[in-house]
């Protein structure tokens, strides 16, 4: 059984910075992409950050130049650094990872930015 395993996030001044990572365990398929998702409460989850498995990234125009989005292939762990976080960022961030035709999504991480 596939697993994403999620740790960082938490609370955050405005201009400040966290670490995101996912663990990926129970796959024995080749990953094709991980990445990150976020939400708030009435709205779609949408894509914040993607790295496919040549290394390829996508971003949300508007966390570019402030996330970095990267990768351990061996352990199958994806990070997501964000920095000079802003209020707007504030959300429940979601793992996913593609194993195609699958996938597979992690519980959430909250991530808060307020002063």
């Amino acid at each position: 059984q596939v697993q994403l395993t999620e740790s960082g996030g938490g609370l955050v001044q405005p201009g400040g910075s966290l670490s995101l990572s996912c663990a990926a365990s129970g796959i024995s398929v080749r990953i094709n992409t991980m990445g990150w998702y976020r939400q708030t409460p009435g709205n779609q989850r949408e894509l914040v950050a993607r790295i496919a498995i040549a290394g390829t990234t996508n971003y949300k125009d508007s966390v570019k130049g402030r996330f970095t989005i990267s990768k351990d292939n061996a352990k199958n762990t994806v990070y997501l650094q964000m920095n000079n976080l802003k209020p707007e960022d504030t959300a429940l961030y979601y793992c996913n990872t593609v194993y195609s035709p699958l996938q597979t999504w992690g519980q959430g991480t909250r991530v808060t930015v307020s002063s």
